[in-house]
């Protein structure tokens, strides 16, 4: 990916965008969930996906016999990422507004083949939610592999917008007795619930490392 990332030429550029690869990435890299739009027999549709990011290509995962991967191979796609950072609460309902990080990407979905970048995906994936998790887990049966589809979204265009700070109410507004303000919102991995089989009790290392990558 380039050092900036060309917005599509039909896309209204916003004083809010970004187009820089580094702030695209640190979106990417810190959400849990993708939504991926696509058209499928010419219906819209959007799935959310647990993904990873290496470099320009996006790794999308499923059950085989899942449409998204059974039908969708060489076709357009969109993946969008959020995070939510606060709600923006202003003096009149027409200025309410949500502080936020979002990235949209546009490119090809790619069914991925070769099983070294297959599994290499799946690692990518799985860490991705819970690093080094992957190496907590016992190995994947080949029937498992064979059972598990994975797409590759090749970005050819990404950006970001951001929205922060205080509500722009008019300035006549703020002469009025209305609390204003930010009601903050924070994405975070809480507390585990033990599955009641398990046979050991100490938590792995891949839980502390998820909440030290997602906390704030």
């Amino acid at each position: 990916m380039e050092k900036n990332i060309a917005p599509h030429s039909k896309v209204r550029v916003s004083k809010r965008a970004h187009y820089d690869a580094e702030t695209v990435h640190d979106i990417l890299d810190k959400g849990l969930v993708a939504h991926v739009g696509f058209v499928l027999d010419e219906r819209p549709m959007v799935i959310p996906m647990a993904y990873a990011r290496d470099g320009d290509i996006i790794y999308i995962h499923g059950a085989k016999a899942a449409r998204i991967i059974k039908k969708n191979k060489d076709v357009a796609a969109c993946l969008t990422v959020t995070h939510i950072d606060g709600l923006v609460v202003a003096r009149s309902a027409f200025h309410h507004s949500v502080n936020y990080r979002s990235v949209v990407v546009h490119g090809r979905l790619r069914d991925v083949t070769d099983p070294a970048e297959k599994e290499r995906a799946l690692i990518l994936v799985t860490n991705h939610l819970l690093p080094g998790r992957w190496d907590e887990v016992r190995p994947m049966t080949k029937k498992e592999f064979n059972a598990t589809g994975v797409l590759a979204l090749e970005i050819e265009s990404a950006s970001a917008k951001i929205r922060t700070g205080a509500p722009v109410d008019d300035e006549e507004d703020y002469a009025l007795p209305i609390w204003a303000g930010v009601l903050t919102a924070e994405q975070s991995l809480g507390g585990v619930v033990n599955d009641d089989r398990n046979i050991v009790s100490e938590l792995p290392a891949s839980i502390a490392l998820a909440r030290q990558k997602f906390n704030p």
